[in-house]
């Protein structure tokens, strides 16, 4: 299915809809594909599931506390 960015700005519901249904739709822009709007295949893991997102600091020996960590370097911001 195509759309114009147009259609994609003030039918947004709609195409949603269709590719919630499994369908794929092209966006166009001037004449020309520029997008796609596709389904998210369902994987293993749980989307809502962020703690791998932290799993930068798990490997930081020379932090004892990062909640404190980030504060301090948050505090810098307001001073």
């Amino acid at each position: 299915m195509y759309s114009t960015a147009k259609e994609l700005r003030f039918h947004t519901k709609e195409l949603l809809e269709s590719v919630s249904r499994g369908e794929e739709v092209i966006i166009t822009f001037r004449g020309k594909p520029y997008a796609k709007l596709v389904p998210i295949k369902e994987s293993k893991k749980n989307l809502h599931d962020t703690k791998e997102l932290f799993g930068i600091w798990k490997d930081r020996t020379d932090l004892d506390d990062v909640n404190s960590y980030v504060r301090n370097l948050r505090k810098e911001r307001f001073l």
